[in-house]
């Protein structure tokens, strides 16, 4: 258990002030008798031991800004005389700690204070835990002693047993401050004052350890600079003599340099500003720090490949060839590429590789959801021409200097992007696939997009310029990819200079071709099998592609194939199942569990969401491509609930105005329609979109909500295999919308057979795949009369309206 102190009886002695001085019992001090204080305290005390026995007696009280501590220590005057400057001293031991009262009268012009002796008690035999403090604290001190070289006053240390009297001594301490031996001197407690000496020794010592580094990093530093000054002074005057003597430094830096500028095959006036540089450098010391920039701005004008470029392959077929068999579908990108190398062929054959310092290069924009190969189709496409393809990430770049560099004057200084990715490709002409365009943002730094426009610029970016090189450098040859999800988040200006070409999804016979001809083998590599051991069936992958997976890509498909082999693969390990192993639709539940997305018309009648009136199924584009959106609509009770209009599922202001335009049209047209609209003063109508944490904007969902209005005001269901979109307008014509393939995409995914597009929207079924179309009835229309008379089920008996 910890020690504790008690109290003895009462001391009156002289106050013998220490000012910024504390001592502690045990030590043996020195004091200037010069001073009014000091002499009148051990007068005083001289005085009163005249008339007792024993040494005169002090009380050593520390005076720290003029206040007094709680505690001082009771000393004797040892010996008084002269100290060694000559001046009258005394010298004085500190004996034991004294708790000051009150103040009283004495001999002597001195203060005279009333206090008690602190008795310290150690239980006997002392814990483990204070015998091993008083071996680190003996350990600590020995350590700081012996790098002073003091050793003498070691072996007084280790000689100490007590523990407050081994706590006391490190008031020696020279490191200590006035504030950190008042601390030890106000704790009585032994055990509590020896691990306060201990924390103040631990911490000086790890102080003066990261000091000792500092200064050795230093001396080292300043060391090498001088070595490295003496050594390159004497490298100067040996190539001075070797100059005078009409020889050549081998090892001249600089004549390297200008030797490998003449040498190399630059552009004139690129040469002529490698030429500048060397002059410069030939004129700039050694120890400059120009030096070293200069040398790596001609480093990188030396490593990129001015004058190389590939031959493009003219064999059309074969390349058509190459894309076709790394990617099914996208015939609009093939069709593009195509026509570009049958450019370029005759461009070639006629002479017009350059016009007007400008090469035939091209600039693509292919924009679509995720995973419908928009990365991967850039490598085919170099593959496809016999070019060096490079892939510039642009995910998240929020400076500009990423794109056009960082100017030479900065530490650390390095060339865009764009100048890497053609340094990286060692050609001219490479494939540069502009990845993820769309997700380039702004802040202080700069607008990456802004510096993007003469980099895809055909008309200027055969004079790019970097802020790095600030030479020319022609980009009139290189093959522009760029992709991106969402097209509104391109800016206007850049998209203008790209060529757009829109991928929107895969077919479900697509789906199926791609996870038989790419994705199965890719992923049985990957499972350790042989390409015969598990073998899925054309029926197991259109239902992993339509009941699994509801996607316009193949990245969630290709999740499910891996997942299936690496079931049927632990199985085996296992020893549950043999190979080869075929799987069937009827096998894909077992191991993979039940589809996820299962058809509205597959479910039961009653299960589906329109099965009751005032719910109707629209199209819309997201993201991740087409999708179904359903609408619902109610009526409040004219008892309880407030008339008006009432819309939630996070809906933008274009949406918003599109379900009061349907409403406005009903209550306007609801005596042509056969509607019971007279109600609808007094009742509040509610139109929700479910998946409410999903934003949604845009006119295109206006029939779709003017139907389900109809349907709720006349009790008729809305058709589950029918599908709507498109704008409406006050009058109740069908305005055009956007993304009518993906919509149709999407309608068919859902197991939609009947689709209501716009009259006007009509020409953009050319784009849709034909085998869509056979298996989708599309109905264009121009007025909403039309859509209500396709998508509203006859009712036998009219049903009232619904609440």
């Amino acid at each position: 258990m910890a020690s504790e102190s008690k109290a003895s009886a009462p001391l009156t002695l002289p106050v013998l002030p220490l000012d910024d001085e504390v001592v502690l019992p045990g030590m043996v001090v020195p004091l200037d008798l010069s001073d009014n204080d000091v002499r009148a305290a051990v007068e005083a005390a001289q005085a009163a031991a005249r008339n007792g026995t024993g040494k005169p007696r002090v009380l050593l009280v520390p005076r720290v800004d003029g206040t007094y501590a709680a505690t001082g220590v009771l000393g004797t005057v040892e010996q008084v005389g002269r100290l060694s400057d000559g001046d009258p001293g005394a010298l004085i031991r500190g004996r034991d700690r004294v708790r000051i009262g009150a103040g009283t009268t004495g001999p002597g012009g001195a203060l005279w204070v009333e206090g008690t002796a602190v008795e310290e008690t150690l239980p006997d035999p002392l814990p483990g835990s204070v015998t091993e403090l008083v071996r680190e604290y003996k350990a600590l001190a020995t350590s700081w002693l012996k790098k002073r070289g003091a050793w003498q006053v070691v072996d007084r240390v280790q000689q100490i047993d007590g523990v407050g009297a081994l706590a006391d001594n490190s008031g020696y301490s020279p490191f200590l401050t006035v504030e950190q031996k008042v601390e030890l001197l106000e704790t009585a407690d032994p055990v509590a004052r020896l691990r306060l000496a201990t924390a103040q020794l631990r911490e000086h010592l790890a102080e003066q350890d990261v000091a000792e580094t500092i200064a050795k990093d230093v001396q080292e530093g300043v060391d090498k600079q001088q070595r490295e000054f003496l050594l390159r002074r004497q490298l100067e005057a040996v190539r001075k003599e070797l100059r005078e003597l009409g020889g050549e430094s081998e090892g001249d830096e600089t004549d390297d340099y200008r030797a490998r500028v003449e040498a190399a095959d630059l552009p004139e006036k690129v040469r002529e500003a490698a030429l500048k540089e060397v002059d410069k450098l030939e004129r700039s010391s050694d120890q400059s720090p120009e030096g070293s920039w200069i040398r790596t701005w001609l480093d990188t004008v030396l490593e990129l490949p001015w004058s190389e470029r590939t031959e493009d392959q003219y064999d059309i077929p074969g390349a058509q060839a190459i894309l076709d068999a790394e990617h099914a579908g996208l015939e609009d990108v093939k069709e593009r590429i195509t026509e570009y190398l049958a450019v370029r062929k005759r461009r070639a054959e006629r002479g017009l590789g350059v016009v007007g310092g400008r090469r035939g290069g091209a600039v693509l924009a292919l924009v679509g959801p995720p995973g419908v190969g928009k990365t991967s189709l850039g490598e085919s496409v170099a593959h496809a021409m016999g070019r060096k393809f490079v892939r510039v990430a642009l995910g998240g770049v929020r400076d500009e200097a990423e794109i056009r560099g960082h100017r030479r004057t900065y530490v650390g200084a390095l060339p865009g992007r764009i100048v890497r990715a053609i340094k990286e490709a060692g050609s001219m002409n490479p494939v540069v696939l502009l990845d993820e365009i769309d997700k380039v943002g702004s802040d202080f730094r700069g607008d990456p997009a802004a510096a993007l426009l003469e980099v895809l610029d055909p008309a200027q970016n055969h004079t790019f310029r970097d802020h790095y090189l600030e030479v020319e450098l022609d980009l009139s040859d290189v093959v522009f990819l760029a992709t991106a999800n969402v097209l509104e988040a391109i800016p206007e200006a850049l998209l203008d200079r790209m060529e757009l070409v829109r991928l929107d999804g895969y077919t479900e016979d697509e789906k199926v071709v791609i996870a038989r001809d790419h994705l199965l083998p890719r992923q049985l590599e990957r499972a350790g099998l042989e390409p015969g051991e598990v073998v899925l069936e054309d029926a197991s992958l259109r239902k992993l592609a339509g009941e699994y997976t509801r996607e316009a890509g193949v990245r969630t498909l290709e999740r499910a194939i891996a997942r299936l082999l690496r079931k049927v693969t632990a199985q085996h390990e296992l020893g549950g199942r043999e190979l080869p192993f075929t799987v069937t639709p009827k096998d894909l539940r077992d191991l993979i569990g039940r589809p996820h997305h299962v058809p509205e018309s597959a479910q039961d009648p009653a299960e589906r969401r329109t099965a009751v009136p005032g719910v109707a199924t629209g199209l819309a584009v997201t993201g991740a491509g087409g999708d179904v959106l359903f609408v619902e609509a109610s009526l409040a009770d004219p008892e309880t609930g407030a008339a008006g209009l009432t819309l939630t599922g996070q809906l933008g202001d274009v949406m918003k105005e599109s379900a009061q335009i349907a409403l406005s049209f009903l209550r306007s047209h609801g005596a042509e329609l056969e509607l019971p609209v007279t109600g609808l003063k007094d009742r509040g109508v509610h139109i929700h979109f479910p998946a409410g944490s999903v934003p949604k904007d845009g006119p295109s969902a206006g029939v779709t909500m003017t139907t389900a209005l109809a349907s709720l005001l006349s009790g008729r269901l809305v058709r589950t295999d029918v599908a709507m979109t498109g704008e409406v307008s006050l009058t109740g014509r069908v305005l055009p919308i956007g993304g009518v393939k993906q919509k149709l995409l999407a309608a068919h995914r859902a197991g939609i057979t009947t689709v209501v597009i716009p009259k006007r929207n009509e020409a953009d079924l050319d784009d849709v795949p034909a085998e869509i179309l056979e298996k989708l009835e599309v109905h264009p229309v121009t007025d909403v009369r039309q859509v209500l008379e396709i998508a509203l089920a006859p009712a036998a008996v009219r049903v009232g309206v619904a609440a």
